[in-house]
């Protein structure tokens, strides 16, 4: 019998494969980048070949690498399909993949309704910033937010989106917030989700480009950092209203101005077209579904 390579190399080396990334492969694997580059160097060394070509900031697959991943790939998928069709044998288990700020700002809110409707489930939560691959990852169903455009998904729009504005209202008062000109005096937030201030401006402020580029900002890549640091007085967030209900209801956030700047992107429940919902998955997506038709504020309701 021929000896094995080593598998959990080929796991890290295929998570680099399919996100192009090092760094995004450890995020996907819950290891360091270099936990990541040691698996791939093992691997190096037990094929006698390099798969990658290291750059100061980044990692190309060489030509080898490629061919390598083509053939394994099938193999790897397999082992995935039936390992998930093993452990997803319970009849009641439904693995659900979303977003953080999602996560914590609408889903926990109303987690408890879903499992008191469904006294039996027994759900899995993955929430993350990385685009969960379906197959590979074992995941029934995903809130995405894009534009639902994805010839490969069952996409059901959930929520539109759109950008607007909010601060804590002592910070409102002390820089006297009353125009969108007066948000030169401001520290704009900025959000990788929503980094649509330049649109903002030019729709709603009367300011040349040259004082809009000079406006302080803080960079974001989670939206609950940028919700907190608004909390905080630290400056104006633009974000969505569909994460910052409990903070209109504390009073730690105001929204700034009554003006609201539609988006293409918004929440999508999707999964994939060719692979049948369990039952469990299908109850899920039903409760989601009616929970996007319901009122929004989850304390209105029992």
């Amino acid at each position: 019998m021929k000896p094995y390579p080593p598998l959990k190399s080929l796991v890290a080396f295929d998570a680099a494969m399919r996100l192009n990334s090092f760094s995004l492969a450890a995020e996907a694997l819950c290891v360091t980048p270099g936990a990541v580059g040691q698996q791939i160097h093992k691997l190096e060394a037990w094929l006698g070949v390099a798969l990658f070509v290291r750059h100061v900031r980044q990692v190309q697959p060489t030509d080898a690498a490629r061919d390598y991943w083509q053939r394994i790939q099938p193999a790897l998928a397999q082992i995935a399909d039936a390992s998930h069709a093993l452990r997803d044998s319970p009849r009641n288990a439904v693995w659900l993949s979303m977003p953080p700020s999602f996560a914590a700002k609408w889903f926990t809110a109303r987690m408890a309704r879903l499992l008191t409707r469904h006294p039996t489930l027994a759900l899995h939560l993955n929430a993350t910033a990385v685009q969960v691959d379906f197959q590979r990852d074992g995941i029934d169903l995903a809130i995405r937010y894009f534009d639902g455009a994805a010839a490969d998904l069952d996409a059901t729009r959930l929520y539109d989106d759109e950008a607007r504005l909010y601060c804590a209202p002592a910070y409102a008062r002390a820089l006297d917030l009353r125009t969108p000109a007066d948000l030169q005096r401001a520290t704009l937030l900025v959000t990788t989700v929503q980094p649509h201030w330049a649109r903002w401006f030019q729709q709603f402020a009367a300011l040349p480009d040259e004082a809009v580029a000079a406006i302080p900002r803080i960079h974001f890549d989670q939206g609950l950092m940028a919700i907190d640091a608004a909390r905080q007085g630290q400056g104006v967030v633009m974000i969505s209203p569909l994460l910052t209900d409990a903070e209109l209801r504390d009073g730690s956030l105001v929204e700034v101005f009554p003006l609201r700047l539609p988006l293409a992107n918004g929440y999508y429940l999707v999964h994939p077209r060719k692979r049948a919902l369990s039952p469990a998955a299908q109850a899920v997506k039903a409760w989601f579904i009616d929970e996007a038709r319901a009122p929004r504020d989850p304390a209105a309701r029992t």
